[in-house]
């Protein structure tokens, strides 16, 4: 389908084709499986440990909650890309509207900078927890984190709007196909006809400016964390919060190089094929969505604990019941 233009050609598409792995056209129905088991394994792992925070009262805390916010975040991530990418690889094509194209852009990159937001907040918390302990039950009410939750779902609307705002006003006339499994920024760019000049500044601009800053409110605030900690005099209280610290530290670390490494690849190794950069995306769409379960149910104490309670409550002594 296309509309009729008065821009430098006289055709703007209006759908468009996503070919997922362009490289891989005869063989995609074999990625079919190795990406339908990761959706799977995405799926059960976070909401294993959202549904072990929901149900422990214990657990019903802020710095939990918010790891269940978090992990929720993860499952929407995987489910924005992965259904459509499936789909695409088990027919011979995926066409998708313009409309859909950008409500598909605004949510990928909208849960990407939500998901960098919630672990701002993360930060915030444990700070207020580890450098003020006494008062941290009247500072960090369910108001405010409400409120925070609140001002991070805004912030990351105001950083993603302008992109697709400007990416809706474009003039698609070289090809209707975009060479990706989904609606990737530049990727979508690639097909416009005219100067996006300004969509790549703006693009570019707001990724720097939110990682720059995201990195100066971490770092101010992890390091009076850390400071905090060392002069907690109780060895069992230091090494708690530190422990604490060390996990949300890998997430954060999980979750900044995947988009950093990408970004970094696909503006500087110009002579990498498309599947290359399209491999590099699901790794920086995917990877945290896997790994941040894994981190939080094996290095969060108090989480590790009921999971084990939950698998040990239904282990040798029920499944025998359920066999008689």
């Amino acid at each position: 389908m296309s509309r009729w233009s008065n821009g430098s050609s006289n055709v703007s598409y209006t759908s468009f084709l996503l070919v997922g792995f362009p490289g891989l056209r005869e063989s995609r129905a074999l990625l079919v499986l190795p990406f339908f088991s990761l959706y799977l394994m995405i799926i059960f792992t976070n909401a294993l440990v959202i549904h072990t925070v929901l149900t422990q009262r214990s657990l019903h805390q802020p710095m939990y909650l918010l790891i269940a916010l978090l992990l929720a975040v993860n499952i929407c991530a995987a489910s924005t890309v992965v259904p459509a990418m499936l789909f695409s690889f088990s027919v011979h094509f995926n066409r998708i509207s313009l409309a859909r194209c950008l409500i598909q852009m605004f949510c990928i990159y909208f849960l990407i900078v939500f998901d960098c937001n919630i672990l701002l907040v993360m930060a915030l918390d444990r700070y207020v927890a580890i450098c003020y302990p006494l008062r941290y039950p009247e500072i960090v009410t369910g108001r405010l984190l409400a409120g925070l939750v609140g001002a991070a779902a805004t912030r990351s609307t105001c950083i993603v709007a302008p992109v697709v705002f400007l990416a809706s006003r474009v003039h698609f006339c070289r090809s209707d196909v975009i060479q990706h499994f989904a609606c990737e920024h530049m990727a979508l760019m690639k097909l416009s006809c005219g100067d996006i000049s300004l969509n790549k500044t703006v693009g570019l601009t707001v990724r720097i400016f939110n990682r720059v800053l995201d990195m100066l409110l971490l770092g101010t605030s992890y390091s009076h964390i850390i400071h905090a900690a060392f002069r907690i005099s109780s060895g069992r209280a230091r090494s708690k919060a530190l422990n604490t610290c060390g996990s949300h530290l890998l997430v954060i670390f999980t979750v900044y190089s995947s988009t950093m490494s990408s970004s970094i690849v696909y503006r500087t190794a110009r002579t990498a094929s498309q599947d290359v950069h399209n491999l590099l995306s699901t790794f920086y769409l995917l990877l945290p969505c896997l790994v941040n379960p894994i981190i939080y149910g094996t290095r969060t104490k108090e989480i590790r604990y009921h999971l084990g309670d939950q698998f040990l409550s239904s282990g040798p002594r029920d499944t025998m019941m359920s066999m008689i």
